[in-house]
C-alpha cells in the first residue's frame, strides 16, 4: 500500500510538472499570440493608413485630371477661334495684296502715259525752241 502511495504521489507529481509545464506553454502560446494580434492590428492600421492615403492621392489626381481636361478643352476652343481669326486675315491678306498688284500695274500705266507725255512735251519743247531760235534769228537778220 505504501508503494502504491509513493507511486501514486509520483504520478500525482508528474501529472501536476505536467500541467504546469502545459500551463506555462499555454500562458506563452496565449502571450505569442497577442504579441501577433497586436502586431497584425498595427500593420493593418498601416495598410488602412496607406490606402487611405492613396485613395486622397487619387481623388486629388482625378480632380487636377479634370482641371487639365477643362484646361485643354478651353485651350483648343481658343485654338480653334485663333486658327478662324487666321483664316480670315489670310483672305484679308490676300485681297490686299490683289488690290496692291492691281494698284502697282495702274501706277505702271500712269507712269508709262506720264513718261511719253514728257517725251512728246520734250520733243515739243526742243521744236518750239527750234522755231524760236529760228525766229530770233531772222529777226535779228531783219533788224
Amino acid at each position: 500500500v505504501a508503494m502504491e502511495t509513493v507511486s501514486l504521489e509520483h504520478q500525482i507529481q508528474s501529472v501536476q510538472r505536467h500541467i504546469a509545464f502545459l500551463k506555462k506553454e499555454q500562458m506563452e502560446l496565449l502571450h505569442d499570440l497577442h504579441l501577433e494580434i497586436l502586431r497584425l492590428q498595427k500593420h493593418c492600421s498601416e495598410l488602412t493608413h496607406d490606402l487611405e492615403l492613396k485613395e486622397l492621392e487619387a481623388r486629388q489626381q482625378d480632380v487636377l485630371d479634370r482641371e487639365l481636361e477643362e484646361k485643354c478643352r478651353a485651350m483648343e476652343a481658343q485654338l480653334q477661334e485663333k486658327e478662324k481669326d487666321n483664316l480670315e486675315l489670310r483672305k484679308e491678306l490676300q485681297h490686299k495684296e490683289t488690290l496692291v498688284a492691281a494698284l502697282r500695274s495702274s501706277l505702271r500705266n500712269k507712269e508709262r502715259r506720264f513718261l511719253e507725255e514728257l517725251k512728246r512735251r520734250s520733243h515739243r519743247v526742243t521744236i518750239l525752241d527750234t522755231e524760236l531760235q529760228k525766229q530770233t534769228e531772222a529777226a535779228a537778220y531783219l533788224s
